[in-house]
């Protein structure tokens, strides 16, 4: 499933009359690249969120479905609230939408990255037969205002440092091992997500992490730091990513 519900306010002017997931990159739509990304690690089925020009993604989906040789299905989130989901909720809005029992990826449509996704899903599905983690995060080593807790178990807490808090879900392993990542807007969760309880509305899955880790689950981490990584956040971000991917400029 890729997140691409956003409107993408700070990629202004590029999204006054094109939704985040379409702005281009390199010749096609960043929702298209994640998509075919995906698809090379071996998905099956890609189902795309939109609330922002939700009609636009779905043209979009309708199209991309002969190229990606996948199926392409749409949530539409501006059906039910008057603001996208946020991650947690766009997850449960279009669980009914998941045919298969079995792992799967979540990706931001704004994260442009070289991470092997193949071997992020092999290594949850290892960790996932070992100690029956609920899900893997990419996580990387680098400076954030907003780091993940991570020891050597996994996941164990969050922070925003900018606001001043920390949640620790449970309690970590012994010194030296407990330490901060950023995030890198990748997930793999096994399928049983959905016998956990998903809050209504606009609600993120961190936040849903926090309490399932407190609630006894696993959530492990998978290191990316030496993967080339991109949130494409604004339009000087989105022209240094092209330039790393040896893509060009990007236009609208």
């Amino acid at each position: 499933m890729i997140f691409a519900a956003g409107e993408g306010r700070r990629l202004r002017p590029l999204t006054e009359t094109t939704p985040k997931a379409l702005v281009d990159f390199g010749g096609v739509p960043l929702v298209e690249r994640v998509a075919g990304n995906l698809v090379a690690a071996g998905a099956h089925r890609v189902i795309v969120n939109a609330h922002y020009l939700a009609e636009r993604i779905e043209a979009w989906a309708a199209s991309a479905r002969s190229r990606l040789g996948v199926p392409v299905v749409v949530s539409r989130e501006d059906e039910v609230s008057a603001a996208p989901l946020d991650t947690n909720g766009g997850l449960f809005r279009a669980g009914p939408l998941f045919e298969a029992e079995a792992p799967f990826l979540l990706h931001n449509c704004d994260v442009v990255t070289g991470v092997d996704l193949a071997a992020m899903y092999r290594a949850h599905v290892e960790g996932a037969a070992r100690d029956g983690r609920l899900a893997t995060l990419a996580v990387a080593e680098r400076t954030t205002s907003r780091p993940l807790l991570v020891d050597g178990e996994g996941v164990y807490g969050r922070a925003n440092r900018t606001e001043g808090w920390e949640v620790v879900a449970r309690t970590p392993s012994p010194a030296g091992e407990a330490r901060e990542c950023g995030f890198a807007g990748i997930h793999v969760l096994s399928e049983r997500v959905f016998e956990r309880s998903g809050e209504a509305g606009v609600h993120s899955i961190m936040d849903s992490y926090m309490d399932w880790i407190g609630e006894g689950e696993c959530v492990g981490v998978f290191d990316v730091t030496d993967a080339p990584w991109y949130d494409i956040g604004t339009p000087q971000r989105l022209a240094a990513a092209s330039r790393a991917f040896g893509v060009g400029e990007a236009d609208a």
